[in-house]
């Protein structure tokens, strides 16, 4: 299901356009994530808050705001803005649209750790567990996330050259089997294990904190300060790694750059907040259909429309069924899900692609 190579003319203002669009929506969607809740501070405290007028605000509703609504949104805007990046690159390495963060198995990787902290951080990682306290089990998840990345590059690596279609393969089989030994250290658990691993597995941004947010900024950061330099090898990339490497593009190192930057920014969102599906796939699948292929223009769009999809959602999380809280990977799915099979079976979409 390759990319189209050709462009439907110059599409640089319409890209600019929607550029300008994304950024409304993702200003809307903060402003929605800061002011809507089960509690009473409003848009209108917001405000107030925001031009200096805080002391109208209870100390109840300046603690809400400052140390639940402001940290939580910061790290929904960089989850969503890591995952939606991570889609996109990926889709441009593989020059599938269908791809996935999850194909080089950082999601099964981390989820694996995850799991693996929840059910023996009080007997055999109990002495790790205590060592790194509230920091154990994110850390676990990253770590898993990047050995598992690291062995599949070995895997497809062969005289210093990564061939994609080993990546895609053997990220199966990792993700497999990373999924088996899930599988076993579920059977192990206790009821409220379980329940710790159904919330993770799902997604939330749940007891966010300042501190997670500085944890994950380093990473997004870099992620999305490579997006420049490549931009230019990701567009030269849908026409195939010789017509690239023709042209001037250093494959190789394009292809470890992507992958190192893919396995920083899955993660270190899945150690943060938990497996959170779709937001990789549907964003930039989306935004490619309504600025055009060019990945100068869809790596930015997809970080300001991921981070606005994924505060949209966790609004939606928080109030839909509150004072209960839903798992914010249920409401990317309901969104996702069909968005997905429609982008599939459409008129133009993937499968008319398939041979």
């Amino acid at each position: 299901m390759p990319f189209r190579a050709a462009a439907d003319g110059d599409r640089t203002r319409q890209g600019a356009v929607v550029l300008g669009l994304l950024a409304v929506l993702l200003f809307a969607a903060c402003l929605i994530s800061l002011g809507i809740g089960p509690t009473g501070v409003g848009l209108r405290d917001l405000w107030a808050y925001a031009t200096g007028n805080g002391d109208s605000l209870s100390v109840q509703e300046r603690v809400i705001l400052e140390a639940v609504r402001l940290p939580r949104t910061a790290l929904g805007l960089l989850v969503g803005a890591g995952l939606a990046v991570s889609g996109a690159m990926m889709q441009g390495l593989f020059r599938n649209p269908l791809a996935d963060p999850g194909v080089v198995g950082v999601t099964s990787g981390a989820g694996l750790a995850a799991v693996a902290a929840i059910v023996l951080g009080n007997t055999m990682l109990a002495p790790l567990a205590m060592l790194l306290g509230n920091q154990f089990l994110p850390l676990m998840a990253f770590f898993g996330g990047l050995f598992n990345t690291w062995m599949l590059y070995l895997i497809a690596t062969r005289d210093g050259r990564t061939s994609t279609t080993a990546l895609i393969l053997s990220g199966i089989a990792i993700g497999a089997l990373s999924a088996a030994f899930m599988g076993l250290l579920i059977v192990m658990a206790d009821d409220r294990q379980l329940r710790d691993i159904t919330f993770w597995t799902l997604g939330s941004l749940g007891g966010a904190t300042f501190g997670r947010v500085l944890s994950i900024l380093p990473f997004i950061a870099a992620v999305l300060a490579v997006v420049p330099f490549v931009a230019r090898g990701l567009d030269a990339l849908i026409l195939g790694d010789a017509a690239a490497f023709h042209m001037g593009i250093p494959v190789q190192r394009l292809k470890r750059i992507v992958i190192v930057a893919v396995a920083a920014a899955c993660g270190s969102t899945v150690a943060v907040a938990g497996s959170i599906g779709f937001v990789g796939i549907v964003v930039p699948h989306l935004l490619r259909l309504a600025m055009g292929p060019s990945h100068r223009f869809l790596l930015p769009g997809s970080a300001l429309g991921g981070g606005a999809l994924l505060l949209i959602a966790d609004s939606v999380a928080r109030t839909v069924a509150a004072p209960a809280e839903l798992p914010i990977g249920v409401v990317t799915a309901l969104f996702g899900a069909p968005v997905f099979l429609f982008l599939l079976i459409g008129k133009n979409g993937a499968m008319r692609d398939m041979p």
